[in-house]
């Protein structure tokens, strides 16, 4: 697992299709890392108040499609959902060496490959805390790809954060499931730890805070650690305590491995179905 401490100087030109949450991060990212925002191109309908400042700072913004010439490398950030209304349209940006990298959930190197048949394509899946620049994006190249713009990539994505390689694009809805969709998982954890907080008595305001700062403090340790879960769990725990209790509950034949396992496993399949 790896993370970007290499300039963006020098890179360019960078096309950005779709610069909503995701794409604004890595945006962000890039020019905090030295990218020249001249050499940049953004593409996107409606532009948020951020990105139209940052086209005064000499970003290219929503360039007519007459005037869209060939770059180095386009990042693709915009919905799945639009991806056959919106890509044919961008084939000004697409020269021989042009490197095309997908953040679009579900759309596969095939896929891609219908509308830009030959191209060095890299499917790639981040996660949402790319916003802060603690993401994890796993990518998949496909075989037209050269070690050099594998590099390219790998740069640009790391942007926001940790970026893994995988070769076998079938892994990519488990990924999906894992850490595209993982976040949730987490809030949704602090939400329910609150709620239980609630129901064992505690004010709702206090046991929000606790449950908040909680999960985001037991996060970061698990980041700064050496240790794995398994042991920070054990740290925590004393024989016959109060945690001890808790954890005959969530580690139970009905308890939270059992049921992350089919939440991740239904995450997995609606991936693929996405996929088509």
């Amino acid at each position: 697992m790896t993370t970007n401490n290499t300039s963006l100087q020098g890179i360019g030109p960078v096309a950005l299709v779709g610069a909503g949450k995701m794409g604004g991060a890595m945006l962000d990212g890039w020019l905090a890392l030295g990218l020249d925002p001249k050499s940049v191109l953004v593409v996107d309908p409606k532009p948020s108040p951020e990105i139209q400042t940052l086209a005064g700072q000499g970003v290219t913004l929503n360039p007519a499609k007459g005037a869209l010439s060939k770059v180095r490398v386009v990042i693709l950030a915009v919905k799945p959902q639009v991806a056959a209304e919106v890509l044919p349209d961008l084939s000004g940006l697409i020269g021989a060496d042009t490197l095309v990298v997908s953040i679009m959930a579900g759309k596969t190197l095939a896929f891609l490959d219908r509308v830009w048949p030959g191209a060095a394509l890299v499917r790639a899946m981040p996660n949402t805390p790319a916003a802060i620049g603690r993401g994890i994006t796993v990518a998949v190249p496909n075989s037209k790809v050269t070690a050099a713009q594998r590099k390219l990539a790998h740069d640009l994505l790391a942007a926001t954060g940790a970026v893994e390689w995988v070769e076998d694009e079938a892994l990519m809805d488990a990924v999906t499931a894992v850490s595209g969709s993982g976040p949730a998982y987490i809030f949704h954890l602090a939400e329910a730890l609150a709620k239980a907080g609630i129901a064992a008595g505690l004010p709702p305001r206090l046991a929000e805070t606790l449950a908040r700062v909680t999960v985001s403090g037991s996060g970061e340790l698990l980041h700064r650690s050496p240790h794995d879960p398994a042991t920070l769990r054990q740290n925590v725990t004393s024989p016959g305590g109060t945690t001890a209790a808790a954890l005959e509950v969530l580690m139970g034949a009905d308890g939270l491995a059992p049921l992350m396992t089919r939440a991740v496993a239904a995450a997995t399949k609606r991936s693929r179905e996405l996929a088509g």
